[in-house]
């Protein structure tokens, strides 16, 4: 069991962080490899171009914290909650969303590969200029998500709930079943300058 807080420039390896509350602390340039956290929260505080390799991630609070420019791979995220985080300009694969909660996280210009949301809601989520690669949503919820200029290949939203905010290009390479195009269709006619009326 890890003893103690979080450094800048910290190595931590197949450490547990386990019912912690970390008040602002930083973590800049921490390096976290096979590492557990678990009923553990983050209130503020700088974890900019860390590293998470092989980490998992239960029952976790992250609110209002800089994950900018971060890097994640082989991580599990199950039962969390992560709020007003800054997480533009990083790169996520093979990582893994389970009955999760993200508010308001900025994911602008980050890269995205094999990543699942499975069970989770998304509310006003920024996916601006992201590029997103074989990318699935099941059985979540899109609330006011943003995917404006977002590049996609392979990012399949048919086991999701669609309230998105989306240009007429940023759906190039998304999946979609045949009801979802009808509710985004308005949208969609929106971005393109076409005026619908009855007759």
């Amino acid at each position: 069991m890890h003893q103690g807080g979080l450094a800048a420039d910290g190595e931590y390896d197949t450490a547990h962080f386990d019912q912690i509350a970390f008040e602002d602390p930083d973590a800049r340039n921490a390096a976290f490899l096979e590492c557990a956290f678990t009923q553990v929260s983050a209130q503020g505080g700088r974890f900019r171009r860390a590293r998470f390799s092989d980490v998992w991630f239960r029952d976790v609070r992250l609110m209002a914290a800089d994950f900018a420019q971060t890097s994640w791979l082989d991580v599990t995220f199950v039962d969390g909650v992560i709020a007003g985080v800054e997480a533009f300009g990083s790169m996520l694969r093979r990582v893994s969303f389970s009955g999760c909660k993200l508010d308001s996280v900025n994911f602008r210009d980050a890269e995205l590969t094999d990543v699942t949301f499975d069970n989770c809601l998304l509310r006003d989520a920024d996916f601006t200029e992201a590029t997103l690669s074989r990318i699935v949503f099941t059985n979540s919820r899109l609330s006011k998500a943003n995917f404006s200029k977002t590049s996609m290949d392979e990012v399949d939203l048919r086991g999701a709930e669609l309230d998105i905010i989306a240009g007429p290009d940023s759906l190039r390479g998304a999946i979609i079943s045949p009801g979802q195009l009808t509710g985004i269709a308005p949208a969609l006619a929106e971005s393109l300058g076409i005026i619908v009326r009855d007759e």
